[in-house]
């Protein structure tokens, strides 16, 4: 099966599809653009806790594919999202105590595909991603996904930390990746569970790490002091899974 990369151009278009339950991801709106349409546009995306960003018409241009976006082109998901609720249901039909992996500051369409793979071999009920600073589930993260999609559900929240907050209420605690944490081998992961990674550069931002209960660090031999954020999640994941084995 192929999955295409919804774009959607022009100010009718983009509202039809917001009306018409289409999920989207961001909306990019020349700056200076003021009428009607572009304040129907504007409503719909936030009713729809859709981004919007407002770019000059030189990267619209660069953007389009047939050059009549007339100041708006909207990127749509490639896959639907899932809601929190869904994930912990899907962890209560199979009797298992929740593990959810949550994604921070990650922006490359690959390392969230890898991650949904990874969540899916590693029994994980689903991802969570934030609204803001984060890739969406475009075609480029379907196919790293390599079908894993069609089995794990991904959320998207404005706030990663509220989020938190309202699952530790439901039993879930919370351990993020992290040098300077205490060696994973340490920690008892085991139980209802969300693993946070961060991205390699900026790592888990600081309020979504205060959020955490504990910090695993991975235990590394080498000169450099990072790992690949989808290599991080899957040494992560696997030590849960051989800790719920034991």
């Amino acid at each position: 099966m192929r999955y295409e990369e919804f774009t959607i151009e022009g100010r009718h278009a983009v509202i039809e599809a917001f009306r018409s339950g289409k999920t989207m991801d961001k909306v990019f709106i020349q700056d200076g653009c003021k009428d009607g349409p572009i304040d129907t546009i504007k409503r719909e995306a936030k009713k729809h806790n859709c981004i919007i960003r407002f770019v000059p018409k030189e990267r619209l241009d660069q953007m389009s594919s047939g050059g009549k976006h007339q100041g708006v082109i909207a990127y749509a998901a490639a896959y639907e999202y899932a809601a929190v609720e869904d994930i912990l249901k899907l962890a209560e039909e199979k009797g298992e105590p929740p593990f959810i992996i949550l994604l921070d500051n990650i922006e490359d369409p690959h390392n969230l595909g890898a991650v949904i793979r990874t969540a899916n071999l590693a029994g994980a009920h689903g991802v969570i991603i934030p609204k803001n600073r984060a890739v969406g589930l475009t075609a480029a993260v379907v196919r790293a996904s390599a079908g894993a999609l069609n089995y794990t559900p991904v959320a998207k929240v404005t706030n990663l930390a509220k989020t938190m907050e309202d699952l530790k209420k439901q039993g879930l605690w919370f351990v993020c990746a992290d040098m300077d944490g205490t060696p994973m081998y340490q920690l008892d992961m085991k139980g209802p569970i969300g693993l946070v990674i961060g991205s390699e550069g900026e790592g888990v931002g600081r309020i979504v790490k205060k959020t955490c209960d504990f910090v695993a660090a991975i235990p590394m031999k080498g000169n450099i002091d990072s790992l690949n954020a989808s290599v991080a999640a899957g040494v992560l994941a696997y030590e849960i899974v051989r800790q719920r084995m034991l």
